[in-house]
């Protein structure tokens, strides 16, 4: 009998993920499964990640996000630019119970999804969204900064860097492309590899004014 696609992404979550270091409880693989479900019913309308199966979601979607972990501090407060489907900060709230997050997400539509995922999954108490592009709002008062996907990545980062506070670190993932936008930008960054990818990393910007 032909595993649930709901299943698959458990199993492959569990399998997979002590090569990215992480040690999921068993109602954190639960949690995770059922934001995946809400995301299958909503993605064909929306088209909120690129068609994938559930393998493939769990390893380059969900436990990639989860290499934030261990880079963010107690507590913190986290905003997150570009959140589109909830990735990488959703998967994060769900893993770690001490932290709060603002998803800023332009689509009008898209956040009508966040909104609902954080409510099925119960982080409403946590974490609020933005309906708006990160541009036009002030500069947060956060301890790290997240994006994953955002258009026009590279083109936008000297104004991602500008509009972040100070005190907070930059946690971007991306490919060559965004590295060498880094590079231009000259804030010192670290490098996390992404097992299992050749091309993506995380990068970990911290700005020196």
């Amino acid at each position: 009998m032909k595993k649930s696609s709901s299943v698959e992404f458990g199993e492959n979550l569990e399998r997979s993920a002590s090569r990215f270091g992480i040690k999921p409880a068993a109602s954190t693989v639960a949690q995770l499964t059922g934001y995946y479900e809400l995301l299958l019913h909503w993605n064909p309308k929306l088209h909120l990640v690129a068609p994938c199966s559930p393998g493939e979601f769990a390893t380059r979607h969900v436990l990639e996000s989860l290499l934030l972990l261990p880079h963010l501090t107690r507590k913190a407060h986290v905003v997150d630019v570009g959140s589109g489907a909830g990735l990488p900060i959703v998967p994060c709230l769900v893993a770690r119970d001490d932290i709060q997050a603002t998803l800023i997400e332009a689509s009008p539509k898209k956040a009508v999804f966040l909104r609902e995922a954080l409510s099925r999954l119960g982080l409403n108490d946590r974490a609020a969204v933005s309906a708006e592009r990160f541009e036009k709002l002030d500069q947060p008062e956060a301890d790290a900064i997240t994006c994953r996907a955002l258009n026009r990545f590279s083109n936008m980062l000297p104004r991602l860097i500008a509009w972040a506070p100070a005190t907070a670190k930059l946690f971007l993932f991306g490919g060559d492309a965004l590295l060498a936008a880094i590079r231009e930008a000259e804030v010192p960054f670290e490098i996390v590899p992404v097992p299992e990818s050749e091309r993506r990393r995380l990068f970990i910007l911290t700005k020196t004014d």
